[in-house]
């Protein structure tokens, strides 16, 4: 006969791990910062950093994750934090484009996109960078079709890609000491 105090069913583990649907504790580690947040388990990650951390970079675009402006890392690969709800960012690592820069210096990327003007109304700007830099790190700039195909899940509605691509080449550039 088993010892019903040393396991729990699946169905009591259920029950033990439902979390809401009032707000509960969320935990969440953002730019090397942990936060406490009281959220609703619904709450997407886009809206946590924006209304209850003050983290503006990451944009509010379409809402439905279909333009890239949200773009952050979670464990180093890239999400859409409007798709992405906050609950289950617990125990990971978040990076916002707050958190690219090394205090007052800007992350290489960065530096680059001033440098080539590769932004206009900047709105999309934080997703393409936070993509840019993911695109180099994941081993994808090797052309402008490649660096396209990679991007193409970020919008720019000023059409800024050829400054955008040119930006990304000359990070990879550094990168490769090509």
């Amino acid at each position: 006969m088993a010892d019903k105090g040393a396991s729990t069913s699946v169905a009591e583990s259920a029950v033990m791990e439902t979390r809401g649907p009032d707000s509960v504790a969320v935990d969440l580690v953002v730019n090397g910062v942990s936060y406490v947040l009281d959220l609703e388990p619904r709450v997407s990650l886009l809206d946590a950093l924006r209304e209850h951390m003050a983290l503006t970079g990451s944009k509010k675009g379409c809402d439905q994750g279909t333009c890239g402006a949200c773009t952050v890392w979670v464990d180093g690969r890239r999400v859409l934090a409007c798709l992405t709800l906050a609950v289950t960012c617990e125990g990971r690592e978040v990076t916002t484009i707050e958190g690219l820069a090394e205090g007052e210096e800007l992350h290489p990327m960065q530096r680059a996109f001033l440098d080539h003007d590769a932004f206009q109304c900047g709105y999309c700007t934080p997703g393409q960078i936070m993509s840019a830099v993911a695109v180099l790190n994941e081993g994808h700039a090797g052309s402008d079709s490649e660096i396209a195909e990679w991007m193409s899940g970020n919008i720019c509605r000023c059409a800024a890609y050829p400054h955008i691509r040119s930006a990304i080449r000359e990070v990879y550039g550094h990168k490769t000491g090509q």
